[in-house]
């Protein structure tokens, strides 16, 4: 069995996804630990969907710069654990703004990780990120996260996911880094994808249409639309923006520079959806692909594979956060039976190399 530790949890995406995963042994499964996340109403999702029957004290709440990495802190003594998983704050990094990398906020971050791999050395652990870290601080940030993780006693297996490729009805592209202590005699590879081409692709629209969502599902609230968006969503076609619409001059946007393509932008049902993110301000919230409004934060959960019954907590804002931060269930789960196939000596689609290339 293996016991999951995660910092930088969210909401609870790469653990539904672990929790989920099964290969038909029950020596090899996965199941909560503990974890670590900065904000309470993202903690109270977790705790309610991942850990429920737990007692309170295995999800710390709070800055990762003030969590004491040591073996006498009773978040580690008392919930010891054998595999972990960050998806460290991908700000510093994403190709949408400043891109800082290693000099902003948050790129440092991942170092926190790298603290509990060298205390604890967990037989394995998953790191996540956002795929502009390939080109973050000039092309250096992830050769020097990759060695570090390396140096911290691991084999490592990084790998770009395009998670579309996955069954996820989503265009999200993410770097999976998969570390084998050394001590092990185990070789990952990463899993084939099982919709392989576009025409395998799940849409948007099978996301949200089979099954229907049920009308007491939780978080399904409609968004409050004003009506000058409303019109001008009506001249929007499916697939289309706010810029290659044909738009009357009075509902057009008067911005400079660059025309940001998620601007007012509706779903095309025919194709997955452009990748979710934890904004909606002036135009950034995903749009239906028939009704004139944003779509509900229990639409775009589906978007991520969450199941209908996992609950979020917090006010609708701050929902679609914890949606938008999160891994995608399903495309976690596939890369986490991997891994416990990988540990069991069973055999499983997978591709020829990483794509990613580590050198020592």
């Amino acid at each position: 069995m293996f016991r999951l530790g995660e910092l930088f949890s969210g909401p609870g995406g790469l653990a539904c996804g672990a929790m989920r995963a099964d290969i038909g042994n029950d020596d090899y499964r996965i199941v909560h630990a503990w974890a670590n996340d900065f904000d309470e109403a993202t903690c109270q999702t977790y705790r309610h969907n991942i850990c429920k029957n737990d007692e309170d004290t295995s999800v710390y709440c709070g800055d990762v710069r003030d969590l004491d990495i040591s073996r006498d802190n009773p978040l580690f003594r008392d919930h010891p654990f054998n595999a972990f998983a960050f998806g460290f704050p991908c700000n510093d990094f994403s190709v949408v703004g400043e891109q800082k990398g290693f000099d902003g906020t948050y790129g440092p971050l991942y170092t926190y990780g790298v603290r509990v791999l060298r205390l604890f050395q967990p037989q394995w652990f998953l790191a996540e990120n956002v795929s502009g870290l390939a080109s973050a601080n000039k092309g250096g940030a992830l050769p020097k996260i990759m060695k570090d993780l390396h140096d911290s006693g691991y084999r490592i297996y990084p790998h770009m996911y395009k998670f579309e490729e996955y069954g996820v009805p989503q265009a999200r592209h993410r770097i999976i880094i998969i570390g084998i202590r050394n001590d092990f005699p185990y070789e990952f590879l990463p899993p084939a994808p099982t919709t392989p081409d576009a025409t395998m692709y799940m849409t948007s629209r099978q996301a949200l249409e089979n099954p229907p969502i049920p009308h007491d599902a939780a978080n399904n609230e409609l968004p409050r639309m004003s009506k000058i968006v409303v019109e001008r969503l009506k001249y929007i076609e499916p697939g289309q923006n706010a810029f290659n619409a044909e738009l009357p001059p009075s509902l057009q946007l008067n911005v400079k520079g660059a025309k940001i393509s998620q601007i007012y932008r509706r779903l095309d049902p025919d194709k997955p959806s452009y990748t979710v993110t934890g904004s909606g301000g002036g135009g950034t919230h995903i749009y239906h692909y028939e009704k004139n409004r944003a779509l509900t934060n229990r639409e775009r959960a589906r978007l991520q594979t969450f199941p209908d019954d996992f609950i979020f907590k917090g006010t609708k804002e701050k929902v679609r956060r914890q949606i938008g931060m999160a891994v995608p269930c399903e495309g976690a789960r596939q890369i986490f039976e991997a891994v416990m196939k990988t540990f069991a000596g069973i055999p499983y689609e997978h591709v020829e190399k990483c794509n990613i290339e580590f050198k020592n």
